[in-house]
């Protein structure tokens, strides 16, 4: 009896498991955010920013090395090796005395952290297909949405108590923990008769395959634009609440949370309409109702932008359409993106990601190119995301449905 409810078990813990694995990266960013100004008084004023950066080229990078890594040997090594890494480098981050070996240890923590984006992404499509795919990924992102909302508090209560130094320890355990997830609570998904035996070379052209492929550049590229516009909304909003709204640093504060706290909702709305209504809206209608709300919360916040405030109020009512929208399109469109590519998906994977992170990055440069104290450069962008992800979803093959 206890071995036929094993996988009962670990499909009802495998969300949670994923979630929090998968949280690593959100953790291990917005936790610091709070000390960039104590980390720019220790290493200089560019330090925060060269810092992030590095972080952002580690990602890149290693995505596309776990990708290939995780079809070849399976998702449990490479992530545990790259949690390894990324504990070992947080810790390197504590200890770090200059500029450079801060920027080191944060691009090493990330290249680590890189796994824990894809191998989780992988496992699902592992384990689920169809609706069951859209389902299961819909609740583990819903798990990872906590850490944006309490990692920014959790690093301000760390530096009321101790330096900034402490906020990388805090990352180092964070990483032990997942250690102790994956090891007690997620089982090998990739059997040794599914996994690639390509050179390195092969394995290298078969992105440019996965990449040529018209379901996966179209869909990928509609969450890439998903992640410009939500990198948009992070680096413009201080400066739209507090500068252009009055609002004080601790509702601020309150303010992300609650819209952080909102997106766990629109995940479980998103897992109750693929549940109900199947195939259909665990594919292309779904990504479709995403990118109409995308494009209505976009027009709607530059019209805020243009005129005089009228109260910070109609500014989060904007955000959380814009939430609701992202949250239906990063639940789905990677499945639609993946579906042909099964024997490759954790390169699927990696390659959107790689993707994604990389318009977030290029997003997030812009907003500070244009900055002008208004919310323009922060709707202007965020709309022009929007017009490009609908002028994707119109290029995808029409029998790119689940």
């Amino acid at each position: 009896m206890a071995d036929a409810a094993h996988p009962a078990q670990v499909a009802r813990r495998l969300p949670l498991a994923l979630g929090f694995i998968i949280a690593v990266g959100p953790v291990s960013v917005d936790m610091y955010l709070p000390a960039f100004s104590v980390i720019g008084q220790r290493f200089g004023t560019g330090a925060p920013q060269l810092s992030l950066a590095a972080y952002y080229a580690g990602l890149a990078v290693g995505q596309i090395a776990q990708g290939l890594l995780s079809d070849r040997f399976g998702r449990r090594l490479p992530l545990a090796a790259g949690l390894v890494l990324y504990t070992a480098a947080s810790l390197g981050c504590a200890a770090a005395q200059g500029t450079g070996g801060f920027c080191l240890f944060r691009a090493l923590a990330a290249f680590g952290a890189a796994a824990s984006i894809v191998a989780p992404r992988a496992i699902v499509g592992d384990v689920a297909t169809g609706a069951a795919e859209a389902v299961l990924m819909s609740d583990v992102m819903k798990i990872m949405s906590v850490a944006p909302v309490v990692a920014p508090g959790l690093g301000s209560l760390v530096l009321l108590v101790a330096d900034w130094r402490a906020i990388f320890i805090v990352a180092a355990l964070y990483g032990v923990a997942g250690l102790a997830v994956l090891f007690r609570a997620l089982p090998e998904t990739l059997p040794p008769a599914r996994r690639t035996r390509a050179a390195l070379l092969p394995s290298l052209r078969g992105y440019g395959t996965i990449l040529a492929e018209p379901g996966f550049l179209s869909n990928a590229l509609i969450g890439a634009y998903g992640m410009c516009a939500l990198f948009a909304y992070l680096a413009g909003a201080p400066t739209v609440f507090m500068q252009n709204y009055g609002v004080r640093q601790w509702q601020f504060g309150a303010i992300l949370a609650a819209i952080g706290l909102a997106m766990i909702g629109f995940y479980r709305i998103n897992t109750f309409l693929v549940a109900a209504r199947g195939l259909n809206l665990a594919g292309s209608r779904a990504v479709s109702l995403g990118i109409v709300l995308w494009l209505v919360a976009g027009v709607w916040l530059l019209d805020l932008a243009l005129v005089p405030p009228r109260g910070s109020v109609w500014l989060v009512l904007a955000l959380l359409c814009f939430s609701c929208g992202y949250c239906f399109i990063q639940s789905n469109s990677p499945i639609e993106a993946r579906r042909r590519h099964k024997a490759r998906i954790g390169a699927a994977t990696a390659l959107m990601s790689t993707m994604q992170y990389t318009g977030g990055a290029v997003a997030g440069v812009l907003v500070g190119r244009f900055a002008d104290g208004t919310a323009r450069p922060m709707a202007s962008i965020m709309l022009v995301c929007a017009i490009a992800a609908a002028t994707a979803a119109l290029l995808r093959p029409r029998d790119a449905t689940l």
